[in-house]
């Protein structure tokens, strides 16, 4: 079974003024979380199956190598009904062929902001659709690790 795990970070405040050629984002200062969901454009390399110029709320890992596309933003621990956690993991193309030893399995760490509390989720084959639910509310941290790649990113989990 594939078990993803990802979720946007969002501010109560104003959203921030989209970078000068990229997507508006919106940081989560206020959660402790430092990734920001962006709501306009893939990056091209992340838009195949999309058609058009789609724009979905997406997180972009810190080192650029894997983005996450929110299809249930925002995220929200114990959803009881309505869309569910569902999350898109797309890796940018690697520039050099992955050791043939290392696992494709998207290995997700996840440790909450101010408690220390870590789970761990694995989607089978790698990057790909997923459903993420985690057991608190919060900032979560999460340490994406894959074919010997690895990105960070900071998702936010609303309460129901």
């Amino acid at each position: 079974m594939s078990v993803l795990l990802l979720g946007g970070c969002t501010s109560s405040g104003s959203p921030t003024p989209p970078p000068a050629a990229s997507s508006a984002a919106t940081p989560a200062a206020s959660t402790g979380c430092h990734s920001p969901v962006a709501t306009g454009r893939l990056p091209d390399w992340a838009d195949a199956g999309f058609s058009g110029d789609t724009r979905m709320a997406h997180v972009l890992g810190d080192r650029g190598e894997i983005v996450a596309i929110l299809f249930g933003h925002p995220l929200t621990v114990s959803r009881s009904g309505g869309p569910t956690n569902k999350i898109l993991w797309v890796g940018r193309p690697a520039s050099a062929s992955p050791d043939p030893a290392a696992s494709t399995t998207l290995v997700i760490t996840a440790t909450r902001d101010g408690s220390g509390a870590r789970v761990t989720r694995e989607v089978a084959g790698g990057p790909g659709p997923s459903i993420v639910d985690l057991p608190a509310a919060g900032c979560w941290h999460l340490r994406l690790a894959w074919s010997g790649r690895v990105d960070t990113m900071d998702l936010a989990y609303a309460a129901a």
